[in-house]
């Protein structure tokens, strides 16, 4: 596999994985006053296992971080994703939108 680039796609609300410029999967958000809702993952299926589901959910994680929100991990694919990770549990306001 190449290198995965992630891109915010903004008008579209989601975080996008290309590898070798072809859509690999994305992680959709909605930002709220103060966080920011992960909603759902999706990779395509010729790239799972090969890490791009990791590296949408670290993005998405180190942007929350470097825009200074928390994060809802909605989707079950972030919220699994944060307990093997707990150096990202800081950023959860709340484990489901309210």
């Amino acid at each position: 596999m190449g290198d995965v680039v992630i891109t915010d796609n903004r008008a579209s609300g989601r975080f996008e994985a290309l590898v070798g410029g072809a859509l690999a999967g994305y992680a959709e958000y909605r930002d709220r006053p103060g966080h920011r809702v992960l909603t759902h993952t999706v990779v395509d299926p010729a790239f799972e296992g090969q890490g791009v589901g990791s590296a949408l959910a670290r993005n998405a994680l180190d942007r929350a971080r470097a825009d200074g929100v928390g994060i809802v991990p909605a989707c079950p694919f972030v919220h699994a994703w944060i307990d093997r990770h707990p150096e990202y549990a800081d950023l959860v306001v709340a484990d489901r939108p309210g």
